[in-house]
């Protein structure tokens, strides 16, 4: 049975699955911490929180996809991926400190685009450098 996990075809498709679900976990727990509801605004046409949730999206997949080629465990590869993913939410938080003069999810809620291009780029930018780090 131990030559059935080592199947590249099956761990690709294991890894595929979990990320998947950590995916629709994480954005959801993204979902909780904004103050505007990602996928009704994407609904209506909102392009600002498109791209912000669409950073988000390519963040927590490129801090899997560097924790899926440095780990020889599913679970390990879990692990690092939702550390990765809680750096990302902490990265989150900080960009909302800097910005004093106006909140973040107010302009992206309201189709400011340039702050959803800014909060994209920082989601993916964070992301390479977390995945940098993954040992």
């Amino acid at each position: 049975m131990s030559g059935f996990w080592e199947n590249e075809y099956v761990q690709t498709a294991a890894y595929f699955s979990v990320v998947i679900l950590c995916l629709v976990v994480f954005l959801a727990i993204f979902e909780l911490v904004t103050k505007y509801r990602n996928w009704e605004e994407i609904k209506k046409g909102n392009i600002a929180v498109a791209m912000a949730t669409g950073g988000k999206i390519f963040g927590i997949v490129n801090v899997f996809r560097h924790s899926i080629s440095h780990h020889d465990t599913l679970f390990t590869m879990i692990g690092w991926g939702a550390y990765g993913f809680f750096l990302l939410l902490i990265g989150y938080f900080i960009f909302e400190f800097f910005t004093p003069k106006f909140k973040i999810d107010e302009e992206i809620e309201n189709d400011n685009r340039a702050v959803g291009f800014i909060s994209m780029m920082i989601s993916i930018s964070l992301s390479f450098v977390i995945g940098a780090n993954i040992a």
